[in-house]
């Protein structure tokens, strides 16, 4: 970063660490103690799809991985696209399972970034909910390289609990690389398994 960078206040972007994701296991416990929220056992990766075969076939690939674990139970992994042309990619795990959930996010994460299709991926997201229903989601931004708390509203339509996403940002703060540019606190409306 140069002199002039810093005058006219661009800053440097971070390097995804997709390693942060393993941060997500004991950041549930804190959760779970902090605001009684546990984890539902899904959670789903996010990408801009790109035509070609290329990306056809590590898109494949990333499927097929996680859907030949002999340990998992339930679904195989689904694929989905949402209302703005994005591709969910949906894993479920036991919801005591959360390592082997998480280990999936990063799989598909790694396996797209070392086809050379990091520059598509968007988010991953981690789904919890508490003894009331209320949802909440865990996502890590790729290309931040850091967490948000994303919570909507049981029952209405697009509105998010804003005083909760702000409660688990102050509970995880020593857990998670937490985002601290509250823009940057996208809303993922219609994110499958949440």
């Amino acid at each position: 970063m140069g002199f002039l960078d810093i005058l006219l206040g661009r800053t440097k972007a971070v390097a995804p660490d997709l390693d942060q994701l393993f941060g997500l296991p004991s950041a549930a416990l804190t959760l779970q103690a902090a605001a009684g929220f546990t984890p539902t056992g899904t959670g789903a990766v996010c990408f801009a799809s790109v035509e070609g075969g290329a990306f056809a076939q590590a898109h494949q690939e990333v499927q097929e991985l996680l859907d030949a674990d002999a340990e998992r139970t339930g679904p195989p992994v689904e694929v989905s696209r949402d209302e703005y042309g994005y591709s969910w990619l949906l894993s479920r795990r036991e919801p005591d399972d959360l390592p082997a959930l998480v280990s999936d996010l990063h799989a598909v994460n790694s396996a797209l970034e070392g086809s050379g299709f990091g520059p598509q991926l968007l988010c991953s997201v981690a789904g919890f909910q508490d003894s009331g229903q209320r949802r909440l989601g865990l996502v890590y931004l790729y290309k931040r390289g850091t967490f948000y708390p994303f919570a909507p509203l049981t029952g209405e339509a697009q509105r998010r609990d804003n005083a909760l996403e702000l409660q688990v940002k102050a509970a995880l703060a020593d857990d998670l690389r937490i985002e601290q540019d509250l823009s940057r606190w996208f809303p993922i409306w219609g994110a499958p398994g949440l």
